[in-house]
């Protein structure tokens, strides 16, 4: 991406022809006739660091009517001066818990969470303090005891050893005349902590503990500045959080507490000094997106006493996040334990086999008040909580935890079984959106695997504003590839894990760049030489255009459970669409030689992909689902081959149900849908058996399944895994029938085309980038209704289910037909 801020707009009102942005008395752009501008991207001169800028911008319509709307950024840091610190591992003085007994805490050999505290006298009145930091592995901040911003898990994760996000917080509010006091609380969090399944390498994948740099910038009333920052002048204690990590779980030990330890007058005499441990500051970069927030509480569902002093509470709700429980003044010492699970055995207790080594338990020893615990640096993936070592549960709720996504879309029909696989579909989302997209939130794992998130990305865009998220994980997705093209299986890159990309996993940095630039219109998205120099590797390694070496671990179509769709096949079909798509994104950006190149190999492919795999017209090697559907979508038959290789897909889906895995399970509804089947789609929808969505509905889910029927060895068994999921973007594209043309970009130019199955009513809405689009269509008294709304700048083509079609500008319009065919 750019590093000039993009300014953008959403638009309200009549049809913009012109604009004009001003920012900070630094930079025009002049009136711009531009009927279809949504932003612009900053060209003026360099801005300072660490500035404030103002900015505006003028809309004019048909009638010459201008409009104006105002907004703010501030730049971030462009020079370091602080030092990265640290605890002294090899000083660590144990609080030992003890290690056997009612009271063992198991705590694998984790560090006690460092307290690091710097006090710092202000000479006068603070009229601007800003916080700029980040940590190796995850902090918690405090300023005179408030906790500095809202995010949590920051500084969230990257590939740490080619980026280290950091944030900027205005503390100006808590700042006083006097002595003030910055105390920050580490944790291993990504960086030293269990990340993944590797028992080679279990943790310490970028670092053995956990580091700080931090600056905090004064401007004095009087206009003059200070820089307080991590240096040896810091001290470190160790206090009550006596472990912490994302897997394994948290432990508070109330009895070593340090009470006002980050407030001024503490005595921390008794405290070491840091360890410097560098100053690089090369790696460090302003995070991109918004972070990880507590977003909600969820109250219990139902609580079941299971002992004197245990108790099982029911959310509800399969969420990521943990647990806050109010606990009444207990004996010194008391442990209280909560375990964490997505199901219930047979027994009615918790089914912890798919966590695999992921405790999801979280401790607190008790000091003897009453208090409120909840957890800082772990979250797990849960339904429901096993509560022993006190008798009378206090208060209770879950808090979900999910990198704060503004939510977008909106979407229910006549039939409440798939208003709740949408609700599914939403909730899997929330909790697989946790700095980086990952593929499920409870077991020992929890890793950005790309082909779920290209395949899940339609449904996400649809639900809500995933641009500046997805943009972050871009970064990753580019840092992890190698300096010979070749990109992997998970973002960011982790050392052991399926590093080599397989077809349809290392797609996705293609596949996503293109899709996040059709849906929010930003060309910045569209990195051609990191797209290009993919293709180019597997080009390489496979001269005759048949995707058979380099392919990585091959997962091919991943827990398809139906016949097996050749591989090379399923990876040629993936090499073809990459090549396709990146020349697109050539064109875009004006590189005319490398799209002609570019396109050149995509016919090639497609050429070869036909000698290879098509026998005969109508007929694909395999005779699979997703070999189908990915011949279909890709554009990969001749013309007069598509029809009867439609047929046939249609024969096998209405003889077998749904047999797709990962890679074809997001084609399949509206593949049907675009060669005249859409009825054979609504019969998938609305099924019940076994594989279908309905079916996990019909269980009891409350998010989606890693596989259809929910079954399978229990290590490989997630029940919140979004990539079944990306039938929800069928659910607002072919049910609810929001779409736009081949060529547009940000929903231009809208496409309506409702299919209304055996449904009696359904209705969508979309904040776009461009404005707000809705659809909301009913069957009454014998004829079909249909309201459409289209956003500012839009048109929209709408196609009604007799076959009218009508061509509308934006605004609101209503239509009527009386027969439907």
């Amino acid at each position: 991406m750019a590093d000039s801020p993009l300014l953008s707009w959403q638009l309200r009102g009549a049809d913009p022809v012109a604009f004009q942005v001003e920012v900070g008395g630094v930079w025009s752009s002049g009136r711009v006739t531009d009927p279809a501008a949504i932003s612009a991207r900053y060209a003026g001169p360099p801005l300072r660091p660490g500035t404030r800028y103002d900015w505006q911008v003028t809309l004019w319509d048909r009638d010459g009517t201008p409009g104006t709307a105002r907004s703010w950024f501030e730049t971030g840091l462009d020079t370091w001066s602080a030092a990265w610190i640290a605890a002294d591992p090899d000083a660590v003085e144990h609080v030992d818990p003890p290690t056997e007994g009612d009271l063992a805490l198991r705590d694998h050999g984790l560090l006690p969470c460092p307290q690091l505290r710097r006090a710092f006298h202000a000479r006068s009145r603070v009229a601007a303090a800003r916080l700029h930091i980040s940590a190796k592995g995850l902090y918690a901040a405090t300023v005179n005891g408030h906790r500095a911003g809202d995010g949590r898990l920051t500084p969230g994760w990257t590939d740490y050893r080619r980026r280290i996000q950091y944030q900027t917080l205005d503390v100006t509010r808590w700042i006083a005349e006097g002595e003030n006091v910055l105390g920050v609380t580490l944790a291993d969090g990504w960086w030293s902590g269990y990340v993944g399944f590797d028992p080679r390498r279990p943790g310490y994948h970028y670092g053995r503990f956990p580091e700080l740099i931090a600056e905090l910038h004064l401007t004095y009333a009087d206009g003059s500045a200070e820089v307080v920052g991590t240096d040896d002048a810091w001290r470190v204690g160790h206090g009550h959080v006596r472990y912490a990590d994302l897997l394994k779980g948290e432990c508070h030990d109330l009895r070593a507490a340090t009470p006002g330890w980050d407030r001024p007058g503490f005595d921390d005499a008794g405290w070491r000094p840091v360890v410097v441990t560098g100053r690089d500051h090369t790696r460090l970069a302003a995070s991109p997106d918004e972070p990880v927030r507590a977003v909600r509480e969820i109250a219990p569902a139902a609580v079941t006493r299971l002992g004197p002093a245990a108790h099982l509470v029911d959310f509800g709700q399969n969420l990521a996040g943990r647990l806050r429980l109010a606990l009444p003044e207990l004996r010194p010492g008391t442990r209280v334990v909560i375990r964490h699970a997505e199901t219930l055995d047979g027994a009615g207790r918790l089914d912890t086999a798919n966590l695999r080594t992921a405790d999801a338990t979280d401790v607190l020893v008790s000091a003897g008040p009453a208090t409120v615990f909840e957890p800082d640096f772990t979250y797990h993936g849960f339904r429901y909580a096993e509560i022993s070592g006190v008798a009378d549960l206090g208060e209770v709720s879950a808090v979900v935890l999910h990198s704060d996504t503004a939510w977008a879309g909106t979407f229910e029909c006549s039939d409440p079984e798939v208003n709740r696989l949408q609700r599914n579909i939403e909730w899997g989302q929330r909790g697989n959106f946790v700095s980086v997209p990952t593929d499920c939130p409870q077991r020992d794992e929890r890793l950005g695997w790309m082909a779920d998130a290209q395949v899940f990305l339609p449904a996400a865009c649809f639900n809500a504003d995933v641009a500046a998220f997805f943009a972050k994980w871009l970064r990753d997705v580019r840092d992890a590839q190698t300096p010979d093209g070749g990109f992997p299986n998970v973002a960011p890159r982790l050392s052991g894990v399926a590093e080599e990309g397989a077809p349809g996993w290392a797609d996705a940095g293609v596949l996503v760049p293109w899709q996040l630039y059709r849906v929010y219109g930003d060309p910045a998205f569209l990195d051609v030489d990191s797209m290009a120099a993919w293709v180019d590797f597997v080009h390489r390694h496979n001269p005759d255009l048949i995707w058979r070496a380099r392919t990585g671990p091959h997962y091919a179509d991943w827990l398809a459970p139906g016949p097996a769709t050749p591989r090379d096949l399923l990876a040629t079909a993936f090499f073809h669409r990459s090549a396709d798509l990146t020349a697109r994104a050539a064109g875009v950006h004006g590189r005319t030689a490398d799209e002609e190149r570019l396109r050149r190999l995509a016919g090639d492919i497609r050429t070869a992909f036909i000698k290879t795999f098509a026998p005969a017209p109508g007929r694909l090697a395999g005779d699979t689902q997703t070999g189908y559907l990915l011949a279909l979508a890709f554009g990969l038959l001749p013309p007069e081959w598509v029809a009867p290789a439609a047929r046939r897909l249609a024969e096998l889906v209405e003889e077998h149900g749904p047999q797709t895995g990962f890679l074809g399970v997001n084609l399949l509804c509206p593949v049907l849908s675009a060669h005249g089947r859409a009825d054979l789609a609504h019969a998938l929808l609305r099924r019940t058996d076994p594989p279908s969505w309905l079916h996990q509905v019909r269980n009891g889910a409350t998010t989606v399944w890693e596989r259809w029927d929910g079954k399978g060895a229990p290590s490989m068994n997630s029940f919140n895994h979004y990539a079944f999921g990306s039938i929800g973007a069928w659910l607002y594209g072919g049910v609810a029938g929001i779409g736009q043309a081949p060529g547009s970009v940000a929903y231009r130019e809208l496409v309506i085309r409702p299919l209304p199955g055996d449904l009696s009513w359904a209705r969508a809405s979309y904040e776009s980038a461009r404005g707000r689009i809705a659809v909301s269509w009913e069957r009454a008294e014998g004829a079909f209704h249909l309201a459409v709304t289209v956003p500012p700048g839009s048109t929209a083509t709408v196609h009604l289910p007799d076959g009218q079609t009508h061509h509308v500008p934006s605004g609101d319009h209503l239509f009527r037909s009386t027969q439907e065919t």
